[in-house]
């Protein structure tokens, strides 16, 4: 089995991913709702094999393509099992006028999610993201607000992540900090993430931590 479990209902899978040269890596997360439907989050390449494992734990219900960015492989896997439907946010209908969208993300739509994820929208940014607290689990859900690299084997990533500032510590590259063009819209959003119960955070960047609230509140410690 690839898949990852970190709690009960809770699993992830990580891939390789390079982007602009950079080796950064990619993860999916999937969460089981109390029904027995799948939730599934940020999805990677869909091989044969997770196709399997993803079908051993439950039907897929729900794909959420959670930004602007992190929605290549969200609709080849929704089109992959019956009755599943693709979450996305609105913009993605005009910047992927290709990607069959059956349902606009956004806070409200965490309603669908079985009364156990919450959604909060990070507003006054280009990414557009949408993250996720899975109550039972205490776990926050995110593709790009946050990366935890320790270090990586290969120079150019290292010296980014040392540019960055995001060297061997959980943060928010230097290198992103201009595409929050709406800081007060974000950091409202921010704040209101801090009143969530989390303490793990599974990152789609880097590796998976706990301490979660203490990590948001440094890492953003920037954003007035």
């Amino acid at each position: 089995m690839t898949l990852q479990q970190h709690d009960d209902g809770l699993w992830s899978e990580s891939v390789p991913l390079s982007f602009l040269g950079l080796h950064v890596g990619t993860r999916m997360t999937v969460v089981r709702l109390p029904s027995g439907a799948l939730w599934v989050h940020s999805p990677v390449p869909l091989t044969p094999e997770l196709h399997d494992e993803l079908r051993q734990l439950g039907p897929v219900a729900h794909v959420v393509a959670p930004n602007l960015y992190h929605h290549m492989s969200a609709g080849p896997t929704a089109e992959a099992f019956a009755d599943c439907r693709l979450y996305a946010r609105p913009k993605l209908r005009t910047k992927c006028k290709d990607l069959k969208i059956d349902v606009d993300l956004d806070e409200a739509a965490a309603e669908q999610f079985e009364g156990v994820i919450d959604a909060v929208h990070i507003a006054g940014t280009m990414l557009d993201e949408v993250v996720f607290v899975h109550r039972p689990s205490r776990t926050l859900i995110s593709a790009d607000l946050i990366e935890n690299f320790k270090t990586s084997p290969h120079f150019f990533t290292r010296q980014y992540l040392k540019v960055s500032g995001i060297h061997g510590k959980p943060g928010v590259s230097r290198m992103m900090r201009p595409m929050f063009r709406k800081r007060s819209l974000a950091r409202e959003a921010i704040d209101r993430l801090m009143t969530l119960d989390f303490d793990r955070i599974v990152v789609a960047h880097g590796d998976i931590m706990h301490g979660g609230p203490d990590a948001v509140r440094d890492a953003y410690a920037w954003l007035k």
